[in-house]
């Protein structure tokens, strides 16, 4: 026999079933037991001609749940089949009232609203599979989980850091452990961990391959007031994609990918390819490859390049050349807070569209699939060296030289070029910056030498010598591949934090002087500096969209980073996040007014987001977010809407730890 109990969510009464067993389930015209070895999952094959799509949906997307389904689901007994239910229009406003009451937390484990164990089974069973309880990524290590491995334990410390496929294929790990907690790590990197738990992660994550599994997931969680996070690869800096007690949609299997060679979309005519939000670069490099055609995306290999790094505007070794990857967005296939699913694109839903190209990730919806522009093949090439003191370069050398490469910012990005390069200090009046590389796209060698002999000239004027490497590639692929290595991964000794530099601060004498004044300190006093002098407003235009209007007048990207020991006292990481956020950065600030930073690679407190993430288009977006999801569904640290909500817990004092509450501001 069943047993239920009747509680209270939101407005509905809802009987939450002890077991499921015994219950049946109408799928169709079929009614079969309620266990997983007969029930189908709740799904309906919708033909593709029934959307507004402009491209062929993939199988994962005709795969949806619809209002038919849920009506199938009519078994008596079954009567929590509501949690799965989308919203109910006729009650919004009532129900918004009610969850927007100021204090309102978010249900979590030990709430009494929260799902018992045979409502997660249910949940699974719809799902057809693919519910998964967390267990952390380094949990071998330990026995908290009951499945310590010595042999894979060491694998995974020996590929912690400096192997970001081995996260990226996880249901949960994710980039930015400190945030979450740092719950669970390997020993020989937190050496004070004695126990692994789940901390700030979620607590359960579905393993989407279709649209209904997205749909169910997001019902029951809105119907629920369950925390959600979306996760592609976890590769943002600001711990977007964890959350404690959530319920994680992990899109990363989402990888079909179409070539679409004529492609019709608004006045684009051209080729494009329509891919999978769960593709990362290496995957789309690979297909454009394959196809003879460039497309943009990042620099990193593992990359979710569709997923929160193009809706965060995404920028990329070939920026300076046709601007953002959000630029380039033709399409999208989106499940928004309701649970439906919609193309968004210049005709259906255009400021749903509009938010999500640059609005940032995990916010308006679960985007499922886009299309992109594709460029015709284009050839690069790579310059590298290393400027560094020593026997023959004096600290004078070394900031003169410096500064003369900095000088020649604009005429770099007016070229098209995109130069990486990294500045740090290696001791007392020792330092470092390499190179690595200067990216030429559109360019042959004697063209990229011809560009850069006027600074190798200045060089040589300043006593300077360095052995400039040139490398021709006939495609963006190989080009890319050679220069950018797999990136590193999952410290907890670390903070970042960064900053768009406009291009008048190099029309000004005055403003270069201080600006290049500014990251000198910065180095000068420890910190490690990745930067890239890139542009993202191609001759060609841009279209209008949500993407950062900071971006539109930049000439240097400038990532900043302190880093402490692990054994560091808490006072000492304290210390050092601290004049990261309100020295060093400030700073930079100070020299830049209005300008903003890249919200995937930004400070984690950065003072005014709202401003410094989005600039003039917040207002706008923060409307699109109340339309599209009123209820607060989809929350993101310092994404749109995030101002609404904090965190209980802190960590150093001031940093808001996502292993803790989420709830409503008073």
């Amino acid at each position: 026999m069943s047993c239920f109990r009747r509680v209270i969510v939101g407005t509905l009464l809802i009987s939450q079933p002890c077991i499921v067993y015994g219950q049946t389930i109408v799928v169709g015209n079929s009614t079969v037991s309620a266990n997983e070895s007969t029930v189908a999952p709740a799904v309906a094959i919708v033909d593709a001609k029934e959307s507004n799509s402009t491209a062929n949906l993939f199988d994962g997307e005709t795969q949806q749940l619809t209002d038919a389904v849920i009506a199938n689901l009519t078994d008596l007994e079954l009567s929590n089949i509501a949690l799965f239910s989308f919203q109910n229009e006729s009650s919004l406003n009532e129900t918004l009232a009610k969850r927007t009451v100021p204090g309102i937390c978010k249900t979590y484990p030990d709430d009494p609203f929260w799902p018992f164990s045979s409502t997660w089974h249910l949940f699974d069973i719809l799902l057809g599979g693919g519910l998964i309880k967390t267990v952390p990524y380094a949990s071998s290590c330990y026995s908290s989980f009951k499945d310590y491995n010595s042999t894979k334990c060491e694998f995974i410390t020996n590929n912690w850091i400096n192997a970001s496929i081995y996260h990226t294929e996880d249901p949960t790990s994710i980039n930015a452990v400190l945030f979450q907690g740092s719950t669970c790590m390997p020993p020989a990197l937190m050496p004070a961990q004695s126990e692994c738990t789940v901390g700030g992660y979620p607590e359960y994550a579905v393993s989407v391959r279709n649209v209904a599994q997205i749909q169910l997931a997001i019902n029951f969680a809105r119907n629920l007031n369950l925390r959600v996070v979306i996760k592609n690869t976890g590769h943002d800096f600001s711990a977007k994609s964890v959350g404690m007690g959530a319920l994680s949609i992990w899109t990363h299997n989402l990888k079909q990918i179409q070539f679409l060679r004529n492609y019709r979309q608004g006045s684009y005519r051209g080729p494009a390819f329509k891919l999978g939000s769960g593709v990362q670069a290496f995957e789309a490099y690979e297909a454009a490859r394959k196809n003879n055609v460039t497309i943009v995306g990042g620099e990193g290999r593992t990359v979710g390049v569709m997923g929160g790094f193009l809706l965060g505007g995404g920028h990329s070794p070939l920026s300076s050349l046709y601007g953002m990857a959000a630029d380039q967005v033709l399409s999208m296939e989106v499940v928004t807070s309701d649970g439906r699913f919609v193309t968004a694109n210049e005709i259906s839903h255009p400021s749903l569209f509009w938010a999500l190209r640059g609005g940032g990730g995990s916010t308006f919806g679960v985007v499922t699939s886009v299309v992109v522009k594709a460029y015709p093949k284009i050839k690069v090439t790579t310059l590298t060296y290393i400027l560094a003191t020593g026997p023959t370069i004096s600290y004078t050398q070394f900031w003169a030289a410096m500064r003369a490469f900095f000088d020649g910012f604009i005429t770099y990005t007016d070229a098209g070029n995109y130069e990486y390069f990294r500045i740090s200090k290696l001791g007392e009046g020792r330092y470092f910056s390499d190179m690595g590389p200067w990216f030429a796209p559109g360019m042959n060698k004697t063209q990229l030498q011809t560009l850069v002999a006027p600074l190798f000239s200045r060089f040589k004027e300043l006593g300077v010598e360095v052995k400039p490497v040139y490398k021709e590639y006939d495609d963006f692929y190989d080009a890319w591949y050679a220069s950018f290595p797999v990136e590193p991964w999952g410290s907890n000794a670390i903070r970042q934090a960064s900053r768009l530099f406009p291009k008048s601060n190099w029309e000004d004498a005055a403003k270069l002087n201080a600006t290049f004044d500014v990251i000198k300190s910065v180095v000068e006093e420890g910190g490690y500096i990745v930067a890239f002098n890139i542009a993202a407003a191609p001759k060609t235009g841009y279209p209008d969209n949500a993407v950062n209007p900071a971006w539109r007048n930049t000439v240097m990207h400038a990532i900043m980073a302190t880093l402490w020991n692990t054994t560091s006292s808490e006072a000492e990481m304290k210390a050092a996040s601290d004049r990261l956020t309100y020295g060093w950065m400030q700073r930079w600030r100070d020299v830049s007014p209005g300008a903003g930073a890249y919200m995937s690679e930004a400070d984690y407190i950065e003072p005014d987001f709202t401003q410094a993430f989005f600039g003039d288009n917040y207002a706008r977006l923060y409307r699109i977010k109340q339309f599209y999801d009123p209820f607060g569904v989809f929350y993101a640290h310092t994404a749109v809407g995030s101002e609404d909500w904090k965190m209980s817990k802190m960590i150093l004092g001031n940093l808001p730890s996502q292993n803790s509450k989420l709830c409503r501001k008073t």
